[in-house]
């Protein structure tokens, strides 16, 4: 953990309130940008730490006090036992970690304090036999949702142990070099020289050291770089390589946060369209653009309802992120798989094949779809798209990626530098 100058029962409470705010739905971005400024890097780091963690946390919460608290007093009592189940990789003292987490516990009620307390010394004398009473919830063993773990289990069945595992892994930090204002090479010394050391990856990648606040970054401002997975770094490759003219119309479907909008300008000259329904993260795509020094006509429309916005023009390419589970990037995001329910996955995949079915029409003859999506379930990528190319015959998927999972085929948890991604091209006849 950074150190911080704020007492760390601060911290505590900012996290248990985090966690709390999870569980009732909101993002864990949502609530970290509510912590006041001062507090929130530290918050950050405890409630990323929790959120590996929060089932295990859970269950002996369970097995410590059958009885449930009063919400944020439960919340406070996670918070503090998924960093104790930690030991020594939480960075802290366990037993400053129960001071503190009682002072935090004393601002809520302080007749509060004391359950906190007894439970918290309980557990440190227990440990053992606590960890054991739980061993058998899946929830605790995996800290996912057992649904979550199931449907792992019967999509990959060599793999699902690896990926479960890999979900709890730090995700490496990788940059995009902006290729219309430096070459790679010459930014990747200017890292090393500034004391970030790198190494390459892909076509325009490198992949840091450790990861740093973007402050830090030298020519981030500048438009030098941009922040995006090297499986997000595949997107622009793989349209451009199905071969499209100088000027070649292109529609980005879902084009928030900007970076695939991004990487195909700074990679072709191309009169490209931006669309998403959300207006504030359109907002964020113009001003990605701004800073590289790129332009595209920005859109604020639900791309299923064409009528609303299509021109009648049609497109060369298309480029659908379709919206997802996001189950691919959940080491990066670790509050996604407490966010999800299980009917979720299905109400995504109804609006990925509204969305195909929708923009089909607009891609001109001999054009090509690319569909992607950050998600390493079947039903939101091989199954989606082999459902779509029996609806649409004469439909021909083209070579690409298909399911690129974070760890080895094999199984083994290996470090891998890209998270979990679908990738589908498709050419439609001619």
């Amino acid at each position: 953990m950074n150190p911080t100058s704020l007492p760390l029962s601060r911290l505590l409470g900012h996290a248990a309130e985090a966690v709390l705010a999870v569980g009732r739905g909101r993002s864990l971005s949502d609530a970290l940008a509510r912590v006041p400024t001062p507090a929130r890097a530290g918050t950050q780091a405890l409630s990323f730490a929790v959120m590996r963690e929060l089932g295990r946390a859970r269950a002996l919460r369970r097995h410590l006090v059958p009885r449930t608290p009063a919400p944020p007093l439960e919340a406070l009592l996670c918070t503090a036992l998924a960093l104790l189940v930690q030991g020594p990789a939480s960075g802290y003292d366990e037993h400053t970690l129960v001071d503190q987490a009682v002072e935090a516990a004393k601002r809520q009620a302080r007749a509060a304090s004391g359950l906190v307390n007894a439970v918290l010394r309980r557990f440190l004398r227990e440990r053992v036999a606590c960890l054991a009473a739980i061993e058998a919830d899946p929830e605790a063993r995996w800290n996912h949702p057992a649904w979550w773990v199931e449907r792992l289990r019967q999509d990959w069945p060599a793999q699902w142990e690896a990926l479960l595992a890999c979900a709890q892994q730090h995700p490496p930090m990788t940059l995009r070099v902006n290729r219309r204002r430096i070459d790679r090479d010459t930014y990747a010394r200017q890292l090393a020289d500034a004391g970030l050391p790198s190494r390459l990856v892909g076509e325009v990648g490198l992949v840091l050291d450790r990861p740093r606040p973007v402050e830090q970054i030298p020519g981030f401002a500048q438009g030098l770089c941009s922040v995006q997975d090297l499986a997000a770094q595949w997107a622009a490759p793989l349209l451009l390589g199905a071969g499209l003219p100088p000027g070649a119309r292109v529609l980005d479907a879902c084009a928030a946060p900007g970076g695939k909008t991004a990487h195909l300008l700074e990679s072709a000259d191309l009169d490209l369209l931006a669309l998403d329904s959300d207006p504030d993260r359109l907002q964020r795509v113009g001003q990605t653009l701004d800073r590289l020094g790129l332009q595209a006509t920005l859109k604020a429309a639900d791309a299923r309802h064409t009528a609303a916005w299509w021109d009648g023009r049609p497109f060369d390419a298309i480029v659908l992120d379709a919206p997802c589970s996001a189950s691919g990037i959940v080491r990066r995001h670790p509050d996604i798989r407490w966010l999800r329910r299980p009917g979720d996955i299905e109400a995504l995949a109804a609006v990925q094949r509204e969305l195909l079915d929708a923009l089909w029409p607009l891609l001109r003859p001999g054009g090509h779809l690319l569909y992607c999506t950050c998600s390493v379930f079947r039903a939101e990528g091989g199954a989606q798209i082999d459902a779509f190319l029996q609806r649409h015959p004469g439909a021909r998927a083209c070579p690409a990626p298909g399911h690129a999972l974070p760890v080895t085929d094999n199984g083994s948890l290996a470090v891998v530098d890209h998270d979990g991604f679908y990738y589908a091209l498709i050419e439609k006849p001619a």
